[in-house]
């Protein structure tokens, strides 16, 4: 696959991280790229069993991207952007039906949550993301650099899951292995950070209710994760929990939608801000709340050429999570328009105060009408084992 290395700095951070296995044959159609991730139960059991072992250590040991604070530019306000065709949405799930109350207080969406992954050093990291709506309840959206590999030439990223709701090593939804992912071709092939958002597919939930001492007889039969020491025998049976949106609902999409709107963004902030200074944790998710920009934001040297950018002070971790217009607190559920890309520092103080998105336009719909009628299926069978 040919790709073309972008300098590291500017507002965007993009974590540069290898899939170690998980590349596959690329299928292209017109502007839609799609690349394998999990590949059958055996392996998306071994990557659920990854993040959930010891009590989910590695979830609680993942870390946000970091970045040189140098690499944090000024953005470059343009003309407007440009739709490529008639507004467009697909509404979220179970919002069919409006509600009269108004509630003035911010409810967090239960759909959002953090995928997790492996860089290319072995590192495990994290960004923010959404569950939103598909014919089979089973999509993610985040941005796409957390989901490719945008320093080497392999595709995705290594044991990528999404775990709604997360908070300090639970997954109270379960772990949604991904199975599938779609994204533009432009950023898959030239890392076009106009193009900077991803779609993905996840098998069935997961959840884990720790190991069970079992005879030889059983853990010989036992088709799931199992180990055992001397004449001890253990398994680690796994719960199917079912779908990501029969389980925590899925936000809807718009795209050619007009700028200038107010929209909430969603995610967990967790670097310092270039000063050094931490004002997040990455525990709990933040949110932010305005008008995006009028006119098209661009960063020439990441060929970013029609971005729209929010003021809002968050840093990294908030990477990839949604941007919600006509957020209803009510039903907590809105319509993804965008999704965090890139950050930047406007007034040279040293403190992130803008970050942008990829504009939503008809080629994202694309790729969305791509991702959302595949199935995935399960993991687990009803005694725990793998689902055959």
């Amino acid at each position: 696959m040919k790709r073309i290395t972008l300098p590291a700095g500017g507002a965007v951070l993009a974590t540069g991280l290898l899939a170690t296995g998980l590349a596959g044959v690329v299928q292209a159609r017109d502007d839609v790229t799609t690349d394998p991730m999990a590949r059958g139960t055996a392996q998306a059991s071994s990557v659920a069993t990854f993040w959930a072992a010891s009590n989910g250590a590695a979830l609680r040991a993942a870390s946000a991207y970091t970045w040189d604070a140098k690499d944090v530019r000024k953005v470059v306000s343009k003309g407007g952007v440009s739709p490529d065709g008639s507004p467009g949405s697909a509404p979220p799930i179970g919002d069919e039906r409006k509600p009269v109350a108004k509630v003035q207080n911010v409810n967090l969406p239960k759909t959002i949550g953090k995928v997790f992954f492996v860089d290319g050093s072995g590192r495990q990291r994290w960004c923010s993301a959404t569950s939103i709506q598909s014919h089979y309840r089973n999509l993610v959206a985040t941005a796409a650099h957390c989901v490719y590999d945008t320093d080497s030439d392999r595709d995705v990223l290594a044991n990528w899951i999404f775990v709604p709701g997360y908070y300090q090593g639970k997954a109270p939804w379960g772990i949604y292995v991904g199975k599938q992912a779609f994204t533009h071709h432009d950023f898959d092939v030239y890392e076009d950070y106009d193009r900077d958002y991803a779609f993905v597919t996840v098998y069935n939930g997961i959840a884990f209710d720790g190991a069970k001492q079992v005879g030889r007889e059983e853990y010989q039969r036992f088709s799931g994760p199992k180990r055992s020491w001397g004449k001890r025998y253990y398994i680690l049976p796994a719960r199917d929990v079912g779908r990501l949106g029969d389980n925590v609902g899925g936000q809807g999409v718009a795209w050619n939608q007009p700028t200038g709107r107010y929209v909430r963004t969603f995610g967990y902030p967790a670097a310092p801000q270039p000063d050094g200074s931490k004002p997040y944790s990455g525990v709990t998710p933040k949110w932010c709340y305005g008008r995006t920009t009028g006119k098209a934001v661009g960063a020439p040297w990441l060929k970013i050429q029609e971005h729209v950018a929010l003021k809002c002070a968050v840093t990294p971790g908030y990477g990839g999570g949604p941007w919600l217009s006509d957020y209803n607190n009510n039903r907590r559920l809105g319509y993804v328009n965008g999704v965090t890309s890139t950050f930047a520092d406007q007034d040279g103080n040293d403190r992130i105060d803008l970050i942008t998105s990829p504009y939503f336009d008809g080629e994202t719909a694309a790729i969305y009408k791509a991702a959302r009628n595949v199935w995935s299926g399960k993991v687990v069978g009803p005694n725990g084992e793998l689902y055959k």
